[in-house]
């Protein structure tokens, strides 16, 4: 889902500098739980982030977000591949457990990938369940109007988070990665959609790249909590892409990134560093090698002689 888009996407404001970037949020300190994440409505706003792998879920995890994403975005986001599609269900379940091994306090929502659970109800359930349990997650997000799937689900006793709005398992259908509901009849569909989504159990709603007013509306309207991402700050929470947050994304950005730091360039740099240090000799040291026993290298001398 929300990640770098190749193609037909304008470039974005990730320049900007965050407004705390000394900041660190602990949150709070025990398990964060669906109930609790649908108590904060209208008394705390949600910070959700994607990962990937162990350390980014455990770095994700300490820095106290409350929600940590599998998104099928990884596909792109750490595959390098265009899109979403062709992620499976098999990766979804390797990179979720390999995220839940680092998470411990955030609540771990794993996505559901292209045709996890398009074709029938009954597959999806099935599906949901191998998240959780061969995966660890301990909630599922799927998008689109699913209500028969978000029930169904639901009555599984999995948490789902439904998302609304650019949902990029379907771009091929809105013609790109585009802002939807800009249209007063779209707008009003969406708002009916999102409705039927809480009403058919979910217990969050990602809203992604649709205009402000829309979303405001629609937090507005529901008794479950929103995350917004490109969806203004009306929305209950919000959720950045862990590689486009950090700087190890390639341009061009989405508008609604804002880079908190360049680490593909300090990766790029010391990996330079390490390759000149060990071209030109210097690495490594005499204090970064293991010493040896005494009389070891006297011993190998008397055996195989001296260079």
């Amino acid at each position: 889902m929300e990640s770098r888009r190749k193609g037909d996407r304008e470039p974005g404001s990730g320049d900007r500098s965050p407004s705390h970037p000394q900041t660190k949020t602990n949150g709070s300190a025990g398990v964060v739980t669906v109930p609790e994440v649908a108590a904060s409505k209208g008394q705390r706003r949600l910070v959700m982030v994607t990962a990937t792998d162990e350390p980014s879920g455990r770095l994700v995890d300490r820095a106290g977000v409350d929600l940590v994403l599998v998104g099928d975005s990884l596909a792109m986001a750490a595959l390098g591949r265009p899109d979403t599609l062709s992620v499976t269900m098999n990766e979804m379940v390797h990179h979720t457990r390999a995220v839940a091994a680092g998470v411990h306090r955030a609540l771990l929502v794993a996505d559901m990938p292209f045709g996890s659970y398009q074709a029938a109800v009954a597959e999806a359930v099935r599906n949901a369940c191998r998240l959780v349990a061969e995966g660890g997650a301990r909630a599922v997000k799927l998008e689109g109007a699913r209500e028969a799937e978000v029930a169904a689900i639901t009555r599984a006793g999995i948490p789902v988070v439904a998302h609304l709005g650019l949902t990029p398992q379907s771009f091929h259908r809105m013609g790109g990665y585009r802002v939807q509901a800009r249209e007063v009849d779209d707008a009003i569909a969406l708002v009916a959609q999102a409705e039927a989504l809480a009403t058919a159990g979910a217990f969050l709603l990602v809203l992604e790249a649709i205009p402000e007013p829309v979303a405001a509306l629609v937090t507005r309207r529901l008794p479950i909590p929103t995350i917004g991402i490109g969806a203004g700050g009306a929305c209950d929470g919000q959720v950045l892409v862990w590689s486009d947050l950090l700087g190890l994304s390639q341009g061009p950005l989405p508008r609604f990134v804002r880079r908190y730091a360049e680490l593909g360039r300090i990766a790029e740099d010391a990996v330079a560093a390490f390759a000149t240090d060990v071209r030109a000799g210097r690495y490594p040291a005499a204090t970064e090698c293991y010493p040896a026993p005494p009389g070891l290298a006297e011993a190998l001398a008397q055996k195989f002689g001296r260079e």
